[in-house]
């Protein structure tokens, strides 16, 4: 027997191996991580201290280095699995080096909960969902020699995340289909907060060369010919009230002396 959590269970995932055991309680603040079958407590996470969530999911990588967990919130959390080589104490040569060591010597007064916070890893690279409060499950694939974060969600859509192992962050959104049998067209690298708007726009300079530009908004118009190009979209409303000969709305610039 485990005594994984004070509250009870919310999630459990075992790693490919079968040798390690992820859990979660109705809390959801915090994960652990497990041997299996010493039961030995190998990783100690902390999704977060601002609220309590209700875990949807949790899912080990195929090499076991990379753990996610997925909430209801819009926020998806992922741990890298690795022992930091604890470095031989080095005596301080500052003041401030000397007021880190009493801090952290101070440490071992604190109540045991607060020892415990400070000892907790943090993600290594979350993701942000463009949606919160729906169920979902997500994995950890490799795809193209790519490690990649898979989250289904129950808005019937599949996200696809890039996650980079050395530097972990927040991962991008590369792909996203539908799961639902839809013959709508699938987006590529897309907004995380819509599902039909690009990241990437056509530059000036393309624009500029080819006489045409896609607007960022649906109420700009596209340049039409090569004084568009030149001065920028402009709606017609817009350019004739402009009043350019107008001293009022644009006075003649003077330089005082006095």
């Amino acid at each position: 027997m485990i005594p994984a959590h004070d509250s009870p269970l919310a999630a459990l995932a075992f790693d490919a191996s079968g040798t390690k055991l992820a859990t979660a309680s109705e809390k959801g603040t915090v994960i652990r991580v497990f041997s299996i079958p010493e039961g030995q407590k190998l990783f100690e996470f902390r999704r977060g201290v601002k609220r309590c969530v209700s875990i949807c999911s949790l899912a080990f990588s195929m090499d076991g280095m990379f753990l996610s967990a997925s909430s209801n919130t819009e926020t998806v959390h992922i741990f890298k699995l690795e022992t930091v080589k604890e470095k031989p104490p080095e005596e301080p040569t500052t003041w401030t080096g000397y007021f880190g060591k009493v801090l952290m010597a101070s440490t071992s007064y604190l109540p045991s909960q607060v020892t415990e916070m400070f000892n907790q890893g943090r993600a290594f690279a979350t993701v942000r969902l463009p949606f919160c409060g729906h169920k979902n499950i997500c994995s950890l694939a490799t795809i193209q020699k790519i490690p990649r974060l898979l989250v289904g969600a129950a808005d019937g859509y599949l996200y696809m995340y890039n996650l980079d192992p050395q530097e972990g962050g927040e991962c991008a959104l590369m792909k996203q289909h539908r799961l639902d049998g839809s013959l709508e067209t699938t987006n590529e690298i897309l907004d995380s907060a819509s599902h039909d708007c690009p990241l990437v726009t056509q530059t000036y300079g393309a624009a500029a060369g080819k006489g045409t530009y896609v607007p960022s908004s649906p109420t700009r118009l596209a340049y039409t010919d090569d004084l568009g190009a030149v001065g920028g979209a402009c709606l017609e409303d817009e350019a004739s009230a402009l009043r350019l000969d107008e001293d009022s709305e644009h006075p003649p610039m003077i330089l005082r002396t006095d």
